[in-house]
């Protein structure tokens, strides 16, 4: 019979984990890893997805707590680590007590480095914190015959809990900049420095201080550092995994990637096991106020960001004066990569999208919900029926009161409708939202389909154009599916394939003519 361990449902501490039964997915061959090959440090992952727990465990190591990594690779030769080797370990957890206004934040700056200063006696100190912090660690190696680890976990959210008042966010970048600035000249006196947060700034932001951080975020070789792989549910999780249809589990959760293997969200994974009902709980621990408002002064909807292709300085960078919508998704685990190329031609690209079936519904089902409140409620079973079982008028009803109930006033404010991106792109993000496989601009032999649906044994196939523009509305639709060939790529695999053909009216914001064919 196997063994049940528990499942550490918001358990960030390491020794809590080890020493009270809960099951701990070994991440000590990356600590072994970093510490071998390197110094200075900075990793940036989405909320939720273990980094917490990783600086805990980190600490412990270099804290020679070798009991607690009994039986993980830390413990054997082949990581290289001493335990008998014991460091001064210094932590700043920027989670534990949030801070508003930069007095704020330079008083709970003071606050940690007074309480560092009195447990290893380092009297008296310099006012300043630079000075602080310089002094603190000098005297800690001094006394200790010991480098210093300086571990700062949620390096950033001082700044990120002030973004929607970019002054004040940028006063704090500022802040922490000189604060952090310091651990360059303190080169001698460090043995590790790590930091950890969702966001990396640039420019004239934090990382000009400290520019000899290595960046590891998009290392393809720690891809896997904080989240759950494949193995890891199929080892750790054994006794849990097999109540499941796994490639359920695989479609909802699975699909975060920064460049090397794909990973699930550790707490989606553990609240599945823990309640045994398929919901997004990631999603549900809370979308920032501050994205929603981002959207809303420069909205686009959710088809764009699904195959984005966008360049380095856009996943690497964020400026709190002038935030782009696609990063803040990127970092805050909205959107993953799903390839990438580099070469010394063209640079580094990387393709984006949506990780899952979860986030894409969820964020889908937002957009939808913020672009009017009369938007119809989602009968996910109801509407789903309709289109596995190959309604078409079924679907036509519910399609004309998605579009009735958008209020004027979204017009007033995006004048697209006359264009039949808008309405593939509205008609997109209500079917993500109902969890189908919808594919955008879908490409075939003969040309690209401006939208299919998988719903499993039907495959639905939709042509836009847009009465009265450029006269594409002249053009029939159902008859340029058919004349492309379009069908043929999901006949073999499809019972059903269903054309649909739609005409829409820029000035009804509504069908204009509606066709349908099987095949």
């Amino acid at each position: 019979m196997m063994t049940l361990k528990k499942l550490p449902i918001g358990i960030q501490s390491f020794s809590t984990i080890i020493t009270d039964g809960y099951a701990y997915v070994d991440k000590t061959k990356y600590i072994s890893k970093l510490a071998l090959q390197g110094k200075y440090y900075f990793l940036s992952r989405p909320r939720r997805f273990g980094k917490s727990l990783l600086i805990d465990t980190i600490d412990c190591a270099f804290s020679g707590k070798r009991d607690l990594f009994s039986g993980l690779y830390l413990d054997t030769a082949e990581s290289g680590w001493d335990f008998s080797f014991q460091y001064p370990v210094l932590r700043i957890d920027w989670s534990v007590a949030p801070v508003r206004t930069p007095e704020e934040l330079e008083r709970r700056i003071h606050e940690i480095l007074d309480t560092w200063a009195l447990h290893y006696e380092c009297t008296p100190v310099p006012s300043t914190s630079g000075g602080k912090l310089d002094f603190i660690v000098r005297t800690i190696q001094q006394k200790t015959g010991m480098q210093v680890v300086i571990l700062i976990d949620e390096y950033d959210k001082p700044i990120l809990d002030t973004l929607k008042t970019p002054g004040i966010a940028a006063e704090m970048r500022d802040m922490l900049r000189d604060f952090y600035g310091v651990l360059k000249s303190l080169d001698s006196s460090l043995k590790f420095v790590m930091l950890t947060g969702v966001s990396k700034f640039v420019k004239t932001g934090i990382f000009s201080g400290l520019n000899n951080l290595n960046d590891i975020t998009l290392d393809r070789s720690y891809s896997a550092i904080c989240g759950y792989t494949e193995y890891d549910l199929d080892q750790v999780f054994k006794a849990y995994i097999h109540e499941f249809d796994k490639d359920k589990v695989r479609e909802w959760y699975n699909g975060y990637s920064w460049t090397g293997e794909r990973v699930y969200n550790p707490f989606d994974i553990l609240l599945l096991f823990s309640k045994g009902i398929f919901r997004p709980y990631w999603f549900e621990t809370g979308t920032p106020g501050f994205l929603i408002e981002l959207w809303k002064n420069a909205p686009r909807l959710p088809a764009e960001f699904d195959g984005m292709v966008v360049g380095e300085e856009i996943l690497g960078s964020f400026d709190p004066e002038q935030i782009r919508v696609e990063t803040l998704l990127f970092q805050a685990g909205y959107l993953t990569i799903h390839s990438w190329e580099s070469n010394p031609d063209i640079g580094t690209w990387y393709t984006l999208g949506f990780p899952n079936r979860e986030v894409r519904e969820s964020f889908n089902r937002m957009i939808l919900s913020i672009l009017g409140p009369d938007t119809p409620n989602i009968s996910v079973p109801a509407y789903r029926t309709i289109l596995e079982s190959g309604d078409t008028e079924g679907l036509r009803t519910r399609i004309q009161a998605l579009f009735a109930s958008i209020p004027h006033d979204w017009y007033r404010k995006n004048p697209i409708s006359q264009y039949e991106g808008y309405y593939a792109s509205v008609f997109y993000a209500w079917l993500s939202s109902l969890g189908f496989t919808v594919i955008p601009e879908d490409v075939t032999n003969k040309g690209r389909i401006d939208l299919s649906v998988q719903t499993g044994l039907i495959t639905w196939i939709f042509e836009f154009k847009v009465f009265g523009i450029d006269r594409s509305g002249e053009r029939n639709p159902l008859d340029h599916i058919k004349n492309q060939g379009y069908a043929e790529k999901y006949l073999a695999e499809s019972k059903q394939v269903i054309l649909v053909g739609i005409v829409w009216n820029p000035k009804t914001r509504n069908i204009e003519q509606w066709e349908v064919a099987t095949e």
